[in-house]
């Protein structure tokens, strides 16, 4: 929950620019690194962390359940892990998730399984407006309840298994209920079995890969993992990249700004994760990674990007997983670049903070810009780079981030009169999106309301 809301308004176009940046640091290595030090042996370490809200709410949610979590200095933590199965809570406890839906569904994942857990689940008016049925429907698996039944969006009251037994499950394109059932097959009896049908992101995994006793993957046509529950996790000691997804902004602005460029320093580039670069590179877009190195099974390194002149795109269904919290740039891009893009496989956006692909329909329509959207497709007509200084774009208060910070980009780019509203929600993942790009020389106005 935020104490202050305030909107943003545009009125001019960015200049160009050549810089150098940080970004943000990963929220989904963030959040996962609290929760699986907080249930290790013994001590774990983690550095450069995202100190944004939903981070905060996974350490204020890990304390509530009885983990002790110290920050010893600004974005390094130390957690005093007790143990699988350690969480516990007196009853009736509620638990806040704010916006992150990694943070319920993993936490989630944990609980189904610790003995002895009965809490109330909620989150904020976005977070709660999300169906958590899939998530339900599999913990239900593991022997866990949930109440009221047949209700599947928060609040909610969740009661643990009291024998949980491990389960087979064959994975989508989510990596959080992925991950939810690994958390859940760490502390039930027997073995908890995943194929991988489609490539997710794997943070999780890498987190875990050195209990090789407990987690086993094996690749083949299909990957497969194999959790031997009931055993004592390894510390973790994490040094956290950059995040991939809120490089993608400063990427998005650069391509399409005047004689610019930018180089974006210690990013996350984890295969399960570029997937917005590599379908840029394919339509032409400057974009180069440099430095690459690895550390704690993730791969970091540096990006490189110059103005490019992108050609339409045309996106299948299987690039989904790698571009989930991009798609969203990807239709700007498309909007601002002359020709018709397809983008196919987009029918999980609807199911995010908002209705993401129609939200950004109505965003390009209020610039002039054509678009066709149905459950599982976008078309859009690109009109090219274009002054907008006669239109005007009203973004309402929808409570996601990535919607904010797209109209953002497309405010600076086209100098539309741009009034974004409760942009506060931006603080979930990315606090420091405004302070680099007034670094960049974008011109915007803050009201607080």
């Amino acid at each position: 929950m935020y104490s202050k809301s305030f909107s943003v308004s545009i009125n001019k176009k960015i200049s160009p620019f050549n810089s150098s940046t940080k970004v943000d640091s990963d929220k989904s290595l963030s959040i996962r690194s609290f929760l699986i030090g907080s249930i290790s042996q013994n001590i774990s370490t983690v550095k450069n962390v995202l100190e944004s809200e939903d981070v905060k709410s996974t350490i204020q949610a890990c304390k509530q359940l009885g983990a002790k979590i110290k920050r010893i200095k600004p974005q390094s933590y130390i957690i005093y892990g007790k143990g699988l199965g350690s969480f516990f809570a007196k009853k009736n406890t509620t638990l806040y998730f704010g916006n992150s839906g990694t943070l319920a569904r993993l936490l989630i994942g944990i609980l189904s399984t610790t003995p002895d857990i009965e809490v109330n689940l909620k989150g904020d008016h976005s977070l709660n407006r999300r169906s958590m049925k899939k998530l339900i429907n599999l913990m239900t698996k593991f022997g866990a309840f949930f109440l009221p039944k047949k209700k599947y969006n928060f609040p909610l009251k969740m009661l643990s298994s009291e024998i949980p037994i491990g389960i087979d499950y064959e994975s989508g394109v989510s990596a959080q209920l992925k991950s939810a059932v690994i958390f859940a097959g760490l502390n039930s009896f027997g073995l908890t079995n995943i194929i991988e049908n489609k490539t997710s992101r794997n943070h999780t995994e890498n987190l875990l890969m050195q209990n090789k006793k407990i987690l086993k993957i094996s690749k083949g046509k299909l990957k497969k993992i194999q959790i031997n529950g009931r055993k004592s996790l390894k510390p973790i000691n994490v040094n956290i990249g950059g995040d991939p997804s809120s490089a993608a902004f400063f990427t998005a602005l650069t391509l399409l700004n005047q004689k610019s460029s930018i180089t974006i320093k210690n990013v996350g580039l984890n295969p399960t994760r570029i997937g917005f670069y590599e379908i840029l590179k394919k339509y032409k877009a400057k974009i180069k990674f440099i430095n690459l190195k690895k550390e704690n099974n993730e791969i970091k390194g540096d990006i490189i990007v110059k103005t490019s002149k992108l050609k339409p795109m045309n996106t299948k269904a299987e690039l989904y997983p790698k571009t989930t919290d991009e798609y969203l740039l990807l239709f700007v891009l498309a909007g601002l670049t002359k020709g018709v893009s397809t983008f196919k496989g987009i029918s999980d956006l609807s199911n995010k903070e908002s209705s993401r692909a129609y939200e950004m329909k109505n965003i390009l329509k209020q610039l002039g810009i054509k678009s066709k959207l149905n459950k599982n497709e976008m078309k859009i007509f690109g009109k090219g780079m274009f002054d907008a200084s006669d239109k005007k774009l009203n973004i309402k208060n929808l409570g996601d981030h990535r919607v904010a910070m797209c109209a953002f980009i497309i405010g600076v780019l086209t100098g539309a009169k741009t009034r974004i509203k409760g942009f506060e929600t931006v603080f979930t993942s990315s606090p420091s999106f405004l302070k680099i790009m007034r670094s960049l020389g974008a011109k915007f106005e803050i009201k607080k309301y």
